[in-house]
């Protein structure tokens, strides 16, 4: 669906050299990616600022030309075949938008329709669709600009869906939502990507959408890959445990070791213990606990993951 081989951007800018003279410096904004991506895969595509996280994308959807290296969707090259992709792939730039800002919504949709040369009924079909999952029928008449962030979002990925994309681009689309949006947009999102006609590329800064949608992490930093795989693979890699935290009725006795897990913090009275597990099943160790301690209570903690992609930046 989606292949890069040794993609490249350079851009040029000026930085001060003296009191009164700059010259120019080529940057890499993304510095030899290679990639493929399946049909149906939901591909989260994360980094820090400036990581070229963007900038792939707009190479993908033919926004901006390459300057080495070679990419293709649907076996065609962005750029120079842009008119023909637009048609099969759906774009959601979370700080652009692609309706018009002064009239209704429905309009919007209706404009597009003719844009896309959309058949009535299919158009009507999805557009239904969309009405039910996102929502927004109480909406559809109220004109774009006096939307809320949240409205304006699941307008546009609706907007995006219209003319029945198989890859959908999704750059920061839960940027300054609310919960209850964020909410919205994740579970129609996940919809979509179960039925396995869809696939994702998402770009986003909240990890919960990834951990939410995508079965496949693509960390990019300094415009390179430097993680590609599962998120489990990744928490495997960076040396991230679930954490057994326990409270018990009686204080464990001195030199206590429990099978398969390290111990960690322990509150001042003794009552309370937090284990590292080593890759074993939690009932396991559970079950090792209770076999000599009275338990009161018990809860597995999964790893964070914003905790692990911070120390893989970290890591450089």
């Amino acid at each position: 669906m989606i292949k890069m081989q040794e993609l490249r951007k350079d851009f040029t800018v000026r930085v001060k050299a003296g009191r009164l003279r700059r010259e120019k410096r080529t940057v890499a904004a993304v510095d030899g990616v290679s990639l493929t991506v399946e049909p149906g895969e939901m591909v989260g595509y994360i980094g820090p600022n400036g990581a070229g996280k963007s900038t792939t994308l707009k190479m993908l959807t033919g926004v901006l030309a390459p300057t080495s290296g070679e990419v293709s969707v649907f076996g065609l090259t962005p750029v120079p075949q842009r008119t023909r992709l637009a048609l099969r792939i759906g774009v959601v730039f979370g700080q652009r938008s692609q309706l018009w800002w002064d009239l209704p919504l429905h309009e919007s949709f209706r404009l597009l329709r003719h844009i896309y040369r959309v058949p009535p009924a299919e158009h009507e079909a999805r557009l239904r669709r969309c009405r039910e999952l996102l929502d927004l029928d109480g909406f559809l008449d109220t004109p774009v600009r006096q939307l809320s962030l949240g409205q304006r979002m699941r307008g546009e990925i609706t907007a995006a869906l219209l003319h029945g994309p198989k890859v959908l681009f999704l750059d920061e689309p839960t940027i300054g939502l609310d919960v209850v949006s964020k909410q919205a947009v994740r579970s129609f999102l996940a919809e979509l990507g179960a039925s396995g006609d869809m696939t994702l590329v998402l770009t986003t800064h909240d990890l919960a959408d990834i951990e939410r949608l995508c079965d496949r992490l693509v960390v990019i930093d300094h415009g390179r890959v430097v993680h590609d795989g599962t998120i489990e693979a990744l928490h495997a890699r960076y040396g991230s445990r679930r954490s057994l935290v326990v409270d018990l009725d009686e204080p464990l006795p001195p030199g206590f070791a429990l099978p398969g897990a390290s111990m960690g913090a322990v509150e001042a009275d003794g009552h309370r213990v937090t284990f590292a597990l080593d890759g074993s099943s939690a009932g396991a160790a559970v079950a090792g606990l209770v076999a000599v301690a009275s338990v009161r209570d018990l809860s597995v903690v999964e790893p964070d993951i914003e905790d692990v992609v911070a120390r893989l930046y970290q890591a450089g």
